[in-house]
């Protein structure tokens, strides 16, 4: 069964929801930017993501220098952002709180 596409408006009501995320319209994907205090607690991060990740069969493109971990959430086989961005999005927020 095809992954529907995610609509405008709950493209935007995420985004008015997460104020942290951003929409990249080239790639049709939500970004964030997390800092940490180092590149253990970056590297710690990136681990629970990975655990996370795997148990919703949802893998981020993701890059880390030192304390900064850059993640970009796209559905490939959507070409754009899914429901599944916004699920992703949502408990990789969870795990900051």
């Amino acid at each position: 069964m095809p992954i529907e596409k995610l609509s405008d408006a709950a493209r935007e009501a995420f985004l008015a929801a997460h104020s942290d995320w951003c929409h990249d319209g080239v790639r049709d994907a939500f970004t964030r930017r997390f800092v940490f205090a180092d590149f253990s607690a970056a590297f710690a991060f990136m681990t629970r993501v990975a655990l996370l990740a795997e148990k919703m069969d949802h893998h981020p493109e993701w890059s880390n220098v030192y304390n900064r971990v850059d993640i970009a959430l796209t559905t490939h086989d959507a070409g754009g952002l899914s429901a599944r961005d916004v699920a992703m999005a949502e408990a990789i927020e969870a795990l900051l709180a």
